[in-house]
């Protein structure tokens, strides 16, 4: 009789253990929603019902990574919060254009699946999830040796949301004289982690040793779901952008309509430790507002007299404060001063 000796075990995929995970999955997901009414976990796809307040529902949907980001996390090894990034990417996207998150659908590729690892990063994506009022309906978990090399991985993330046509945020609802609002950051969110990694390289600092990056350089990105849709049941904004790759200036940019300009004064931008170790390491103010966040999380446009009425709906870590105003402008986006370092 003949032998056969080549197994998809043996060629480095391990079926065994990813079933386990979608297992695992499957449980970490049931807790809290004994009202589905669809099993989505491990089956060929996800159903899910369109809620009865949405009368002329409109699709909005957001894709994102979490970056460099994971390097970092793998030298730490620290895996339970770059869930959180991954959500956080995905679901402050599709906030910009007025949509709450109803679902979303996560992506993992490994050089070999590690279940202890694997559960930690699927935790941090079921807490993003909580955090955001949606559910985790599904995903794919991808074992690829050859493809990654010892201990890599990656990360992709899918959200859905929902927004009635009339309540979509559009350009135009922007005018002269409304007001600039930042929401702080929790930190660095989840971009600029290359440039990030370059400093450390070219200053040779271990982070493993250095208590002060150990404990800021993985901070969760924050999600600003809750805070965000109370403002728009409300109707308290005009427009918003969500500060991530591009920085201020760029995000801004990209919801600011024709001839009308964002005039942002730096001075009066509270930033952290953080981003003054970056910009005293090396990182000139200009390159710093290119890549990192510097402290603006999230950005709001409203007309004045909404401004008092928002802050309630923010604890005092993330309320709102002015940074400029809408001017009219060839220029989409115009500084004013410096950041205080």
């Amino acid at each position: 009789m003949k032998k056969y000796k080549f197994t998809y075990q043996k060629s480095g995929v391990n079926i065994n253990a990813s079933n386990q995970f979608i297992k695992y999955i499957s449980k970490l997901t049931k807790k809290g929603n004994s009202k589905k009414k669809f099993k989505n976990i491990g089956s060929f796809g996800s159903i899910n019902e369109i809620p009865k307040k949405f009368n002329n529902p409109l699709l909005v949907s957001s894709t994102d990574g979490v970056g460099t980001k994971l390097e970092i996390a793998n030298i730490l090894n620290k895996f339970n919060t770059i869930g959180i990034d991954l959500v956080a990417m995905c679901v402050n996207d599709i906030l910009v254009l007025g949509a709450k998150p109803l679902f979303f659908l996560d992506y993992i590729s490994i050089d070999k699946i590690n279940l202890t690892k694997l559960k930690n990063i699927i935790k941090g994506i079921h807490e993003g999830c909580k955090m955001s009022d949606c559910q985790l309906v599904g995903g794919e978990t991808a074992e690829m040796p050859g493809t990654y090399s010892k201990n890599k991985f990656d990360l992709a993330g899918f959200s859905v949301g929902l927004v009635n046509k009339n309540n979509v945020l559009k350009k135009e609802n922007i005018k002269e004289n409304n007001l600039i609002l930042a929401i702080p950051s929790s930190g660095l969110h989840s971009n600029g982690f290359s440039l990030l990694r370059e400093v450390l390289k070219k200053k040779k600092i271990n982070i493993k040793k250095n208590k002060f990056l150990r404990n800021e350089i993985l901070k969760p990105t924050k999600i600003y779901v809750k805070e965000i849709m109370s403002l728009l049941d409300r109707k308290l904004i005009n427009g918003c952008a969500n500060i991530t790759g591009g920085g201020i200036g760029d995000n801004i940019e990209r919801v600011i309509p024709k001839n009308l300009c964002a005039r942002i004064d730096l001075d009066k931008i509270k930033t952290y430790k953080i981003f003054s170790w970056i910009n005293k390491s090396g990182v000139s103010e200009k390159e710093m507002l290119k890549t990192f966040n510097c402290g603006v999380g999230f950005c709001l446009i409203i007309k004045k007299n909404n401004f008092h009425k928002i802050l309630k709906f923010f604890p005092s870590q993330y309320r709102p404060y002015i940074i400029g105003e809408i001017i009219k402008n060839k220029s989409k986006v115009k500084y004013t001063n410096n950041i205080r370092w």
